[in-house]
């Protein structure tokens, strides 16, 4: 039998199992793995009447839009493909369609209903047109965690969810275009002010810091709550900014200034209380830096680092359109990271969602760090020191000034930083400290969410949460991005990242027949019930209710006004005088005369209150 016949069997195969995959983007990995499993691709296209049509234009111009999704997949433009030896593929297909058999079976099932999508981003298509079994690696509304914006807002609302706190995970974030997020913002960066160093200052200084700090403290504490709103703060506008020309005085100008012996112990009582009560105050710093990011932006593009209260807000308010989406925000910058031979690093850490209810979440087991050129100083504010992006530092060489144990392409595994972290003397801080923080931070940022992504069940996505740690190995979930990258950048992304495309086809396709099949390196952490979702009857309220109406008759004794003696009935002729009937209907007395207002009370007279005829 030819190759056409082989073909044209393979295919009528595939169609009947409903095993035909169509792929956008570059995934060498994703397309080998599912032709080895039998299926045929679908090539696709994007003209007007295709099984992929486009996203209506403003939809789902609610909530958090996944145009403005973090995402770092086009990290792979303009770069070329690593060798294929950097990836294992041995026993699979090969990369190339040698003699067109792929292409051949691919025209042949052009008419055909792909049942498994993969793609770069959500919006390349609509999800409303796709049927309840073609699969797609893509979720509807995911911008509630996968943007800047949508991350810092919706852990706020973490109590609600989990008996958590955001700020122990996440560092303090606010929104520059929204008025009430950018008066918050201003006075957590003043107050940070005090908290630093405060020994090292004058003791009028001093004592300005300490006050501020413990009226920081009675807000955190509720102790304010009977207190006048009118009344006026310790420092007004005017203090303030005298304050902080001081302040900048103290730290960037290497000011000298003294302080008095007996304020050291109110100052180590104030910043241990503030350490009971603040989760991020190790990580703070002296120099007070924050980073301030345009909401809808991946791979570092547009960040700065900045410690000058002034510049941070010049440099939003100078842009109306910035003001006006709000998407820029600002995060405060771990001052004091954990570092590897004196340079800054961050991690990617990749998980897998496969349903929303109930909430599934899969960890994957391994992972890989990434350097800055530069060596750390909080002293040069420049992205090469403190942005560890690939898609920054690809650009930038070396530093002369790095350590000689630093990797060339400023990477490592997983595995490498548990070598060197029990190097350290600290062997246990892998699996005791950081993964389950980072399981933790993972967990609630998608709980939090939960209400805003659209449910789908033949969906799946897989995500990269970047983190940063602490001196004390504490993990901080800095973003989450959409479409990770898969480019093979590195050999240590080459084999990382081929792996964790196989280890998802493993979760989402092969565990659907067989539910012990081997998930590889990934590892299912969370499964919450599932919860019967009511249908939506959209966000109009009515209450409605009818009056409760009192009986219609009521026997009392007529209580008789003096100035109503004409309006009661006179007795018919010829009548005993201890006898009489009315010849109207009871009479109704307003009940404001006896019991209340707005109510009658049907009356009826009883012999011998009647007025004595003098017949």
């Amino acid at each position: 039998m030819g190759r056409l016949g082989n073909a044209k069997i393979h295919v009528e195969r595939a169609i009947k199992q409903k095993k035909i995959f169509m792929i956008q983007g570059h995934y060498p990995v994703i397309r080998c793995l599912l032709r080895r499993r039998g299926w045929v691709e679908k090539k696709m296209t994007h003209h007007t009447g295709t099984t992929l049509p486009l996203p209506l234009k403003g939809q789902e111009s609610s909530g958090m839009c996944d145009s403005d999704t973090t995402l770092d997949e086009d990290e792979d433009e303009g770069e070329e493909l690593q060798p294929p030896q950097l990836f294992d593929f041995s026993n699979l297909l090969e990369f190339d369609d040698l003699d067109g058999t792929h292409a051949l079976m691919s025209r042949m099932v052009r008419n055909e209903t792909p049942y498994f999508i993969w793609t770069t981003r959500r919006d390349v298509l609509d999800c409303r047109f796709l049927s309840k079994d073609q699969m797609i690696n893509h979720y509807a509304r995911a911008g509630s965690f996968t943007t800047k914006v949508g991350l810092c807002l919706n852990l706020r609302n973490l109590p609600w969810f989990d008996e958590a706190d955001a700020d122990s995970f996440f560092p303090r974030c606010y929104r520059l275009g929204a008025e009430d997020d950018k008066r918050a913002f201003i006075e957590d960066k003043q107050l940070k002010k005090q908290e630093k160093k405060p020994v090292t200052v004058s003791p009028e200084f001093v004592d300005e810091a300490l006050c501020a700090c413990e009226e920081h403290l009675s807000n955190l504490a509720h102790t304010d709550i009977d207190k006048d709103l009118e009344a006026p703060l310790y420092l007004s506008p005017e203090g303030w900014s005298l304050f902080l020309q001081q302040y900048y005085q103290v730290v960037h100008e290497g000011a000298e200034l003294k302080h008095l012996d007996t304020q050291v112990q109110r100052c180590e009582d104030i910043l241990q209380q503030l350490r009971a009560v603040v989760p991020q105050l190790d990580m703070e710093g002296d120099r007070n830096i924050w980073i301030v990011k345009p909401g809808a932006k991946s791979r570092g593009r547009g960040i700065m680092c900045m410690d000058h209260l002034e510049e941070m807000l010049k440099l939003v308010n100078c842009n109306p359109l910035v003001m006006k989406d709000g998407k820029w925000v600002v995060q405060k910058y771990i001052e004091r990271p954990l570092l590897i031979f004196g340079t800054k690093f961050d991690l990617r850490q990749w998980f897998l969602v496969t349903d929303w209810n109930p909430l599934t979440v899969w960890f994957y087991r391994d992972s890989y760090i990434r350097f800055s050129t530069q060596p750390f100083s909080l002293k040069n504010l420049d992205n090469s020191v403190h942005l560890c992006n690939n898609s920054i530092q690809k650009h930038l060489k070396n530093s002369c000034h790095r350590h000689p144990q630093l990797p060339p392409d400023n990477m490592w595994s997983s595995q490498k930083f548990q070598a060197h972290l029990q190097k350290l003397g600290a062997p246990e801080a892998w699996s005791t400290i950081i993964v389950p923080g980072m399981k933790a931070a993972v967990i609630h940022a998608l709980q939090t969410s939960q209400d805003s992504v659209q449910c789908r069940k033949a969906s799946f996505e897989l995500y990269g949460a970047d983190f940063v740690f602490g001196e004390d190995f504490q993990p901080w979930l800095i973003e989450i991005n959409a479409s990770p990258t898969m480019a093979p950048s590195t050999a240590v992304t080459a084999q990382l990242c081929a792996g964790v495309q196989a280890d998802t086809l493993r979760v989402v396709i092969d565990r659907r027949q067989d539910r012990t099949c081997d998930t590889g390196a990934f590892e299912l952490i969370y499964k919450q019930p599932a919860v019967e979702v009511p249908q939506y009857v959209g966000i109009q309220l009515l209450v409605e209710g009818a009056t409760i109406k009192k009986p219609t008759t009521c026997h009392k004794q007529m209580v008789i006004h003096p100035a109503l003696p004409h309006l009661l009935t006179q007795r018919d002729p010829g009548e005993g005088k201890d006898s009489g009937v009315l010849t109207h209907s009871p009479l109704l007395l307003p009940q404001s005369l006896h019991q209340g207002p707005a109510a009658f009370t049907p009356c009826i007279p009883t012999p011998g209150l009647w007025p004595q005829s003098t017949a």
